[in-house]
């Protein structure tokens, strides 16, 4: 078969440099983009007199029935075409006859391949964005239905202060409304129609790149040919906010992994997200959360790959593009994955409450709320952290809580103790008193839900 690029070049190439150079394997998913692509540059080129109407007629037919025949089946794309562009303008010209080989007028690979790529990653990104908002949604709901439930908050993965479940799994939803504000400004940016541009310098005809950008919706077209061609910068956004989405899932996992040991028991996972050990039958594994914990790795792989290959190519196009996709496919492709697992993963998980609630009493998490309630009457701050330190020395040395101890027990350590302590340091009442925006308290808890859902719903 001959190539598209064969020319004045006369030498076959050899079968493993064929094999080598062909990108069809990766590049076949933007057959849907680039008969599009080619439907808008064919409509462009009769609009302003490069081919005929009749030409044009019969390049629209014959990739709408190419179209149709992927969607359907009755076509499979051939695997020994050196790529996608080459398989859609071969399969046209068999169809149509000459008035194919007419429709790469105007327009280079590099130019075809650069708007696929958009056009594909601008559809993917939206896909993306619906999944964040789904697992949004699925920790919202989660909220919702353990709104009071109170656990110990960590700092260094020690109990640090009472908090209120909700506030704790709120903390990724609001992560995850950044990630889709990130994909969203990269969109954007990404939203730049390539076509027109050519191999590099643009084109002696007259062509009408706001006609196909309109055609493509695109909100406009790349000023400079020879950036139209090489730029790369919307797959490196993309994959490093997506590099960002699988850090926040990351975390999460881990949380998940720990609260649903024996160890915590604050989580218990539905059965269709666990797996059982080969030997050990009480074993209920935390297989979907560890997966995506894994597979985080596997996306930054995917960024660092781009940018490594992009870092020292001169303009404008190098083979060494051809690179790009298969990194940007695979990390949009784990992304979705995890995504489509996760959301279900978080909706059905049961919330243990009365584990969390015994955690909670535990691990003097109530300390600092003694401090203050010392500080509030007139202790200064730091004589009230040592005094608080030393009941908390006291209680750990006889096996009690705060709460156990009795009046008698405090007044040793401050006459300002008196009966109110307990109301301070009730577990509920120390999550409730913390009424500053944005902290654990119900009123901002249900802030951030009712901001949260108006975020899905836009």
């Amino acid at each position: 078969m001959d190539k598209l690029w064969q020319g004045d070049l006369h030498g076959a190439l050899s079968g493993a440099a064929d094999d080598f150079n062909s990108s069809i394997r990766v590049d076949s998913r933007l057959w849907r983009q680039d008969i599009k692509g080619s439907m808008a540059h064919a409509a462009m080129m009769a609009a302003t007199g490069i081919i005929t109407g009749a030409d044009a007629d019969r390049i629209l037919s014959g990739l709408e029935t190419i179209l149709h025949d992927l969607d359907s089946g009755e076509l499979e794309i051939d695997p020994s075409c050196e790529d996608i562009h080459t398989f859609v303008e071969k399969t046209l010209t068999e169809r149509v006859g000459d008035a194919g080989k007419k429709l790469h007028t105007a327009r280079s690979r590099n130019d075809q391949v650069a708007t696929d790529l958009r056009l594909y990653l601008r559809d993917k990104a939206t896909d993306i964005i619906k999944l964040l908002k789904e697992l949004i949604g699925s920790i919202v709901s989660v909220a919702e239905e353990n709104r009071d439930a109170v656990m110990p908050g960590y700092t260094h993965l020690q109990r640090a202060q009472p908090i209120l479940f909700a506030h704790h799994v709120l903390a990724y939803a609001m992560m995850f409304t950044r990630d889709v504000g990130r994909i969203s400004d990269g969109a954007k940016r990404m939203n730049q129609n390539p076509l027109g541009s050519s191999a590099l310098a643009g084109t002696t005809f007259k062509i009408d790149r706001e006609m196909t950008s309109g055609a493509l919706g695109f909100d406009g077209y790349t000023l400079n040919s020879i950036d139209g061609v090489s730029d790369r910068d919307f797959c490196v956004e993309l994959l490093s906010a997506l590099s960002l989405v699988m850090t926040h899932l990351s975390r999460f996992s881990e949380e998940i992994v720990l609260w649903s040991s024996f160890e915590f028991g604050y989580v218990r996972l539905s059965d269709a997200f666990t797996t059982g050990s080969s030997i050990m039958p009480q074993k209920k594994n935390p297989d979907i959360a560890e997966l995506v914990r894994g597979k985080c790795g596997r996306v930054y792989g995917d960024l660092m790959a781009t940018l490594t290959m992009l870092k020292g190519l001169p303009l404008a196009y190098n083979k060494d593009m051809q690179e790009d996709k298969e990194a940007v496919f695979d990390a949009v492709d784990t992304v979705g994955a995890c995504l489509s697992v996760f959301a279900p993963m978080v909706s059905s998980m049961t919330v243990c409450r009365d584990k969390m609630q015994s955690a909670a009493r535990g691990g003097f998490i109530n300390a600092t709320d003694l401090a203050d309630y010392l500080a509030k009457r007139g202790v200064p701050f730091r004589e009230a952290y040592k005094t608080t330190g030393n009941v908390v020395n006291y209680c750990m040395k006889r096996g009690k809580t705060l709460e156990e101890l009795t009046l008698d027990e405090y007044k040793r350590f401050s006459d300002v103790f008196d009966g109110t302590l307990y109301e301070d340091i009730d577990l509920a009442a120390c999550v409730e008193r913390r009424t500053s925006a944005g902290g654990t308290g119900s009123a901002s808890v249900d802030f951030q839900i009712n901001y949260l859902k108006s975020f899905i719903a836009n």
